[in-house]
């Protein structure tokens, strides 16, 4: 995989009109071409709003980090994270879990998709703000070296919080997805993107596209509503069908 460096900037993080915080961004590598994030907003907590950069999806919340998401799901006292963006993003992601109505004493489960730093970069700023259990895949696990805490590994049909894990092995040899059966919601990391229409992984940072490829049609099996990437913005209109179609299915 080729790294590309995130050179040391200011973080804003904004919850609608007022700034919430400062954080510096250090070094990091990880898996986009994207331009290093300017602003990490928090979304709205009520369903279907919009709130600067940030939206509600099915009962998930996504808190947009400018350039890689990471997503909420809140269900009665009780919630659960998926991936954690970049390093410095614990403030964005507790914004955005306090807009919901909820917050890091309520988070039980962490869920890290795969092991790059744009996605696990944010493990060490969020590890002191909750008890939760933190996951992986199984053959990410050993690399996800930033966390201190013990990870839990996740394999194919496990299931956290209601959710439903799918290993979708290609963009790292450990990737795994989160498909909520209850709203049809698929929480893909990277082994889909919507940056320029929908696509797989990201050739330029895969370890085995054959693997890649064979995880889109594993998950164009599934009965998909809306697809939440982690490149890119939500697809809702039509997501079965594009992906069904990109699986050449």
């Amino acid at each position: 995989m080729t790294d590309f460096l995130l050179t040391r900037r200011r973080l804003l993080v904004s919850a609608g009109a007022g700034v919430l915080g400062l954080t510096i961004v250090n070094t990091v590598t990880g898996c986009s071409d994207a331009e290093t994030p300017a602003a990490a907003t928090a979304s709205s907590a009520a369903a279907g709003t919009t709130s600067a950069g940030g939206s509600s999806f099915g009962g998930w919340e996504r808190v947009n980090l400018s350039y890689v998401s990471a997503y909420l799901l809140i269900r009665g006292d009780e919630a659960a994270v998926v991936d954690l963006g970049t390093p410095g993003s614990g403030d964005a992601i507790g914004s955005a879990l306090t807009a919901a109505g909820s917050g890091w004493n309520q988070v039980r489960h962490v869920i890290l998709t795969h092991q790059h730093q744009d996605h696990v970069g944010g493990v060490p700023d969020v590890e002191p703000r909750t008890k939760a259990v933190f996951y992986a895949g199984l053959n990410d696990v050993g690399s996800i070296v930033n966390a201190q805490r013990t990870l839990k590994p996740l394999g194919d049909g496990d299931e956290v919080f209601g959710l439903q894990i799918v290993d979708t092995p290609g963009h790292t040899l450990g990737h795994i997805s989160v498909f909520d059966p209850s709203t049809g919601t698929l929480v893909a990391g990277d082994a889909l993107r919507t940056t320029e229409g929908l696509a797989g992984s990201d050739p330029k940072y895969t370890a085995d596209l054959d693997k890649a490829a064979a995880s889109v049609k594993k998950l164009a099996a599934l009965d998909v509503k809306t697809i939440l990437p982690g490149h890119g913005e939500p697809l809702t209109d039509g997501a079965a069908d594009a992906l069904r179609k990109l699986a050449g299915s």
